[in-house]
């Protein structure tokens, strides 16, 4: 596949840093090399002698000489070599990908940095993209400046429309009109509507995109916080042309704050995406990747598994009391389903034609939660939608929010009532 075709001009002119390289040289070389060329400080000045982690189930590790130098200093771009050997072995065995040999890794600061680079290195100025909606508005503030087309495909329970979608192609395609190169994607536990996109989807998705040659930017971070006996199947394992941009997070299952995801792509893309992080921030943190290895090591698949599955009875039990709560006060108000993955639960109000009014005045009675607008095309949209998080209040506290919304959500209607009969 010819991957210049989906790049920028913008992202075909990115040169390397020579510094950059140099340092992915020192890197690899046999420990008898002198290097005399990187820029780095040396470790003995660093004031940190010691770093201890304790884990939640009473473990700890401490971080060795060589580990705390190598922490403390700068790496190669692409990553901690130790941490990108053991993301590979995790992707491999997590997903089994196809053409694996033809892929490759790159570390990034969470997936937001990810998903910023990928979006910039595929979308130029007017370039059209599909979303489907509504969509996380992460992708917009990414591609607002650069006044990307939004092309919006609609969702039902199982996520975007495969018939509209095809026939959105098809009829852009007749027409003449330019054809997007990328299409975003968030298959598990969609954020903000909690669904996770069936199998058979998926495929029929995937083979629109190779039928109208797009590119997939699979964004995944809830991928292991899905609520279903059966793990989904990423696109990722069923790319069989090189066409899945994965984007994956540590920040929803391990710690928010330290800042670590991982894109899984076609070599030339990884490349692609290495030398913006060169002209940016150099490479994700390092204690943060060294952290994240020792943790690898400490754990190994099966104990991060296990993880994994803690967290989806944590967050399977706060969703089912969102939802029962819910039930409890929004009943004959407000419609919903309980999501089956994520952390959000995705609330429609059929008697109000926008939430956005309803949810200011909220921030007065003491309930926040996000207006449905947010997640559109337009911002300024009217939405009849509100999408609640169930990850870090208390039981107590979701209760007295749903009851909050409830309020807000009559005298909401009541004033439209009144509006209509005045009118």
């Amino acid at each position: 596949m010819d991957y210049s075709y989906f790049m920028t001009d913008v992202a075909k002119r990115r040169r390397p840093a020579t510094t950059r390289e140099l340092t992915k040289i020192a890197y690899s070389a046999p420990k008898s090399t002198i290097s005399l060329a990187e820029g780095m400080p040396n470790e003995e000045t660093f004031p940190f002698t010691e770093i201890s982690v304790k884990l939640c189930d009473g473990s700890s590790f401490t971080l060795d000489d060589d580990e705390l130098a190598a922490a403390l200093q700068y790496i190669p771009t692409q990553g901690y070599p130790p941490l990108l050997q053991a993301l590979r072995e995790f992707q491999r065995r997590a997903h089994a990908p196809p053409l694996w040999e033809s892929r490759d890794i790159v570390v990034v600061s969470g997936s937001q940095d990810g998903l910023s680079k990928a979006l910039e290195a595929i979308i130029g100025t007017g370039d059209p993209i599909l979303v489907p909606d509504p969509f996380y508005p992460g992708v917009e503030v990414v591609i607002s400046p650069h006044k990307a087309e939004l092309i919006m495909i609609p969702q039902d329970d199982d996520g975007p429309i495969p018939e509209i979608l095809r026939e959105t192609l098809r009829n852009r395609e007749l027409s003449g009109g330019k054809m997007p190169k990328l299409m975003y994607i968030n298959a598990t536990g969609t954020n903000p509507t909690g669904i996770i996109i069936p199998l058979e989807r998926r495929k029929e998705i995937y083979r629109i995109a190779c039928k109208y040659n797009f590119l997939l930017l699979d964004d995944d971070p809830y991928h292991f916080m899905h609520f279903d006996k059966e793990e989904p199947k990423s696109f990722l394992s069923l790319d069989m042309e090189g066409r899945v941009i994965r984007l994956d997070s540590f920040s929803k299952v391990i710690s928010s704050g330290i800042r670590i995801g991982f894109m899984t792509a076609a070599a030339p893309l990884i490349a692609c995406i290495e030398l913006h992080l060169q002209s940016s921030h150099l490479h994700a943190p390092t204690l943060s990747q060294v952290i994240m290895h020792k943790l690898f090591k400490v754990w190994g698949y099966e104990g991060l598994m296990q993880h994994y599955m803690r967290l989806r009875r944590y967050y399977k039990e706060r969703r089912d009391i969102i939802s029962t709560l819910a039930h409890k006060h929004l009943n004959g108000l407000a419609e919903f389903n309980v999501p089956r993955g994520g952390f959000f639960l995705w609330i429609k109000v059929p008697g109000i034609k926008d939430t956005w009014k309803m949810m200011q005045r909220g921030v007065t009675e003491g309930v926040i939660m996000v207006p449905g607008a947010a997640f559109m095309r337009n911002p300024t949209k009217c939405s009849n939608a509100i999408r609640a998080s169930f990850t870090k209040a208390s039981y107590e506290e979701m209760d007295l929010a749903m009851e909050r919304l409830a309020q807000l959500i009559r005298v909401e209607l009541a004033e439209n009532y009144i509006e209509n009969i005045d009118t």
